[in-house]
């Protein structure tokens, strides 16, 4: 039996429907595993920028006889600062990325720059925190 000239091909109400449900449900299924993928990856990204930082703060210590100071902060790494006599950098190719949640890592260095604190504050940009909050450091 061949369809009548008169009817158009395509698809019904019902059908489209059906598509829209397998669809959603597929999102409702896959979409919080990517959400949480996004998450650690974004942890992952962080510890390995800060293990960058401290190979290239190493650097700079064995070039100085210290680290930089907290004022200095990371930028010291990309670009000689004021009076740091032996400075043979740049230490790092970029400048200094932010964490990747978009914050600044924090830097501080102690009073005589013989050791420091590299972190970042993770997804809520404060102290402490738990989860994807949590503080991130070496």
């Amino acid at each position: 039996m061949t369809p009548h000239p008169d009817k158009e091909a395509g698809f019904t109400l019902v059908e489209l429907l059906v598509v829209l449900v397998i669809l959603a449900l597929l999102a409702a299924l896959v979409g919080p595993r990517v959400v949480g993928y996004m998450s650690t990856s974004k942890i992952k990204t962080a510890h390995v920028q800060i293990a960058a930082y401290q190979t290239a703060l190493e650097l700079y210590h064995l070039d100085l006889g210290r680290y930089p100071q907290t004022a200095d902060g990371l930028a010291a790494l990309a670009a000689a600062p004021a009076g740091a006599a032996g400075w043979a950098g740049p230490y790092i190719d970029k400048t200094v990325a932010k964490d990747p949640w978009g914050t600044p890592y924090d830097y501080v260095a102690s009073a005589d720059a013989s050791t420091y604190k590299l972190r970042s504050f993770g997804a809520d940009g404060k102290d402490g925190g738990e989860g994807d909050n949590a503080d991130i450091s070496p």
